[in-house]
């Protein structure tokens, strides 16, 4: 087991019991730019099911950490991640109101998180290695997240462009808590394995399924809207993309090739990239933080977490795996579904498809 680093930027982690109201929101939240806007809001199809699957994941390896200050990082890390899937959640409503129905999506989305890197009613080391298989996943999506964050806390183009100021705190929050948190998953799997090939093997499996995932995401996102039916802007196109990087309103190809670079490199560790301070600048002046912090006693409580209990582990029990089927697709409507390898040797249906 590799030691964890002494980083100083360690801070104690809680959740923000932050409120964001949704009911005036154009679906076109960033002003004439309904590309870029639906690119980013494949976050609210991706996170309320990932998030709570992050919170599963780390609630079961919980009880293996041995060490009292990353045991509190954890817990933080849990009662954050709980906040964003609920508060992402909200957003994702207010698409359906708006009648883009994607609901098909979203169960996709489920089917990958909670049957794909579910339970597979392992038992016994096999239960342990597959924990820890998807605690690195974890750690590999995180790093992506902590990027993003790190982009949204500095990106005036979207000030610039008009965007909505609800969204925007919501996104710069969501942001600055990974930033905040950056390091946790990475020294939660430096703890329990910290195998180099295998933290590779995780970001190798990780990116190409998210990049076809949010290409899928926004190209329904933007098919569906009925504010764009009969225009150009009905079909997402890579130039539309590359349009709006250039213009600073979502990140660009190479903040993603530089993230996945810096992560092959063996000394690797998050709290080496991005910004604590502007992290903790930003949540003292966000208002939904603010008003979060006002209110402390109010709200929704932080998971409750069962540090005695070992992961669910059924030493008794054969291992087995899940035998359930992915959602059918609406092959009119959505792209096609294609199988690759998931980690762990497992063959299944990686769902998406280019925009």
């Amino acid at each position: 087991m590799t030691a964890l680093p002494q980083d100083g930027d360690r801070i104690a982690l809680h959740a923000r019991d932050v409120r964001f109201d949704f009911s005036a929101l154009r679906t076109d939240w960033i002003p004439d730019e309904p590309f870029a806007s639906h690119l980013i809001d494949v976050l609210h199809l991706l996170l309320p099911e990932g998030e709570r699957w992050f919170v599963e994941v780390f609630s079961q390896a919980l009880p293996m950490v041995r060490d009292d200050a990353l045991a509190e990082d954890v817990r933080g890390f849990i009662g954050q991640e709980a906040m964003h899937a609920s508060s992402h959640q909200g957003a994702l409503d207010h698409l359906g109101e708006a009648g883009i129905d994607v609901t098909r999506y979203v169960e996709q989305v489920e089917w990958i998180f909670g049957e794909l890197l579910g339970e597979r009613g392992l038992s016994g080391d096999e239960a342990r290695e597959w924990l820890v298989e998807r605690v690195g996943l974890v750690a590999a999506i995180e790093h992506l997240t902590a990027v993003l964050g790190e982009w949204i806390l500095h990106s005036p183009e979207l000030d610039a462009a008009g965007a909505d100021p609800q969204m925007l705190d919501m996104l710069r929050w969501h942001g600055a808590e990974e930033v905040e948190h950056r390091s946790v998953a990475h020294d939660l799997y430096v703890h329990l394995d910290g195998r180099y090939l295998r933290r590779i093997r995780a970001m190798l499996v990780t990116a190409p399924a998210l990049i076809r995932l949010w290409a899928s995401g926004t190209a329904q996102l933007c098919a569906r809207d009925p504010g764009l039916r009969g225009t150009p802007a009905r079909r997402a196109r890579v130039r539309d993309y590359l349009r709006a990087s250039r213009r600073g309103l979502v990140p660009g190809p190479m903040l993603f090739t530089r993230a996945m670079l810096s992560y092959l490199n063996p000394r690797f560790h998050p709290a080496n990239h991005g910004d604590t301070d502007a992290a903790v600048a930003y949540l003292a002046v966000s208002p939904a933080a603010r008003a979060a912090e006002a209110e402390p006693s109010s709200g929704t409580a932080e998971p409750t977490i069962d540090t005695a209990a070992e992961p669910t582990i059924d030493t008794a029990a054969e291992p087995s795996r899940s035998t359930a089927t992915a959602p059918t697709a609406d092959t009119a409507a959505e792209p096609r579904s294609s199988t690759a390898a998931a980690p762990s040797s497992s063959t299944a249906a990686e769902h998406g498809g280019a925009a």
